[in-house]
């Protein structure tokens, strides 16, 4: 049991994915629930391997193949929610909910850095929110880093909100029903 606060009115209504949309940089995005397909995971995989070790919070993601393999057959699996959007074949960012405590997930997100500032984190969160809510997720929580301005404005763009600021790290919470 942890003392974490949710708002007490639920967020507004998110599209449940499959989604398309065309980004700020005229690129197609579809964002697509993670369907344990093969090709899928090896998207993410070098997905990550491209990932700017600047842009990694909290030791995540992984650095090394093996550890990203390991990281993702963990999060890929089990009661974990998991969205991806795609560029064609290209995986352009992932975003997961894993399950915390009672009805809590613990949200993630990760673009590559090629398609950040275009508009795809704010639609993979939003899907990845569509996507739990129609799988009965109830409340969910993240933690970011304070100084990270960019992604605590989109959070609360999206309807999260503050409910812990005593750290160099914020939570934030929403309540999906």
């Amino acid at each position: 049991m942890n003392d974490r606060i949710y708002p007490d009115e639920p967020a507004s209504e998110f599209d449940e994915p499959p989604v398309e949309f065309e980004d700020r940089e005229g690129r197609p995005i579809e964002i697509r629930p993670y369907d344990g397909d093969e090709d899928e995971m090896e998207a993410l995989v070098e997905m990550y391997l491209e990932f700017d070790p600047a842009d990694r919070a909290q030791g995540i993601p992984p650095g090394r193949e093996n550890r990203i393999r390991s990281w993702l057959e963990n999060i890929l699996k089990g009661d974990c929610l998991n969205v991806i959007a795609w560029d064609g074949d290209q995986a352009a960012g992932h975003a997961t909910l894993v399950p915390a405590d009672e009805g809590a997930y613990e949200l993630a997100i990760f673009v590559l850095q090629a398609y950040q500032q275009a508009g795809i984190g704010t639609r993979l969160i939003e899907g990845l929110l569509g996507y739990g809510r129609a799988n009965d997720v109830e409340k969910v929580w993240l933690t970011v880093e304070r100084w990270n301005r960019a992604a605590v404005s989109l959070y609360k763009k999206i309807g999260f909100e503050t409910s812990d600021a005593e750290s160099f790290e914020l939570e934030m919470t929403l309540r999906l029903t």
